[in-house]
């Protein structure tokens, strides 16, 4: 008994035919010419609405495939060579016909148009103590050969001449030739030459700093930072230091233009038009003009427009006096002729303007210190007493006069005051 008896298998010998499944035929369809496996496998073999391209095109070859390229040894020549010397380098050479063109390298072959001089313009321009012809006429023969290159001039110059000494004489020759041969001198003035002459202790005094610089020490230059830093410290210290004394100043104008308003004030108030005027209210006005003359955010510029500043000044002016003031000031102004504004914004004519609008701000304060009346002591006492506790009698003595009746007349007389009738019970 074995496991297919236990299970109830049919005992069917193992190696013996059994039926295999059948499957489905495929439907075999060759994939078009020209179209590769993954787009067929996509579009299921379904026709596009249009032709992509044409698949005659796969099978041409291109004309570059149809030339014989070949590398060859071949001799060539340089434009940029005078002594037709003849080299060798391997060439690209299509279908058996070598390049007829001009070394490819030649175009980058650039020399420096050095000016070349006669010897009566050099007895004529070109004198110099320090320098003999002979001398002159090498330099500039190495100058044409090395293209001025001057530390390979210096190098291989006969005499003992440093670069700047080499360069000075050089540019000093040139800029006198074309000087020399200029029919005028606005001809050349925008010539490099002359526009922007060599300035030999300017270049030795430039390489002497970059000596120093290049040699320092990494102490020199970690002391250098502490010291720049140092310097941004205090600058900024001291912008902060001008910043906070203007904030001040600002303060202390707006103070004194309090009090020289509550001054004003207590002086117009005066008891009588004989009573003097103390010069010290004048001269507090003319004072604070003068501190308001120039705003503290002027002061605060170094460059500022002189037009926007006066401006400022006139409008600070105003401010201080009041608006019907600065309206009369500016009548005033008309009346004499003087324009409101000047032409001309100068320091001196700005400034003279200015003391004029505080001239006449001066005469109209004195104007209306004459123009009060003795009378009016009388009411600011009566108006200081109702401020001080007051009110009840000035309201009192208001109840107590009637509409339009005078103070001074004399009031009516007493009238007895009636009896009541009392109501007898019977």
């Amino acid at each position: 008994m074995d496991a297919k008896d236990i299970l109830g298998l049919p005992k069917i010998p193992f190696g013996t035919n059994q039926e295999k499944k059948t499957r489905p035929p495929k439907d075999s369809q060759r994939k078009p010419d020209g179209v590769s496996r993954e787009v067929y496998a996509l579009t299921g073999g379904l026709a596009p609405l249009m032709p992509s391209f044409d698949p005659s095109h796969l099978k041409r070859k291109s004309q570059a495939e149809k030339e014989k390229i070949s590398w060859q040894w071949l001799a060539f020549t340089s434009s940029a060579r005078k002594d037709n010397l003849q080299l060798y380098h391997w060439v690209k050479v299509v279908n058996g016909i070598p390049p007829t063109d001009d070394y490819s390298f030649a175009k980058y072959n650039k020399s420096v148009g050095v000016v070349k001089y006669t010897d009566e313009e050099y007895e004529k321009y070109m004198n110099d103590p320090s320098w003999t012809k002979e001398e002159t006429d090498q330099l500039f023969d190495l100058c044409d050969r090395f293209d001025l290159r001057f530390i390979v001039i210096a190098d291989r110059f006969p005499s003992s001449r440093t670069v700047e000494q080499l360069k000075n004489r050089y540019y000093a020759v040139s800029r006198a030739i074309v000087v020399a041969r200029a029919a005028s001198p606005g001809e050349v003035s925008g010539h490099h030459l002359v526009k922007d002459p060599y300035n030999i202790q300017h270049e030795i005094d430039r390489k002497r700093a970059l000596s120093m610089v290049l040699s320092q020490t990494k102490h020199q230059e970690r002391k250098d930072a502490e010291v720049l830093a140092e310097a941004k410290r205090i600058t900024e210290s001291r912008i902060i230091a001008k910043e906070a004394e203007a904030a001040e100043l600002a303060k202390a104008t707006y103070a004194t233009a309090d009090s020289n308003e509550r001054g004003m004030t207590a002086i117009d108030l005066s008891p009588s038009s004989d009573t003097h005027i103390p010069g010290s209210a004048v001269v507090a006005s003319t004072t604070f003009a003068d501190i308001t003359s120039t705003p503290a955010s002027l002061r605060m510029l170094r460059v500022f427009l002189r037009t926007n500043a006066f401006d400022q000044m006139v409008q600070v002016a105003n401010t201080s006096a009041g608006l019907r003031t600065s309206k009369r000031v500016e009548q005033t102004i008309e009346e004499l002729g003087v324009n409101l504004k000047p032409k001309v914004f100068t320091k001196a004519v700005c400034a003279e303007h200015l003391e004029l609008r505080r001239e006449i701000l001066t005469l109209l304060n004195l104007q209306k210190q004459r123009s009060y009346r003795p009378g009016d002591y009388d009411r600011q006492f009566l108006t200081d007493s109702a401020s001080f506790g007051g009110d009840r009698v000035v309201k009192r003595d208001h109840k107590r006069k009637g509409p339009g009746r005078p103070s001074d007349g004399p009031s009516s007389p007493t009238q007895p005051k009636r009896i009541r009738k009392m109501k007898v019970e019977s």
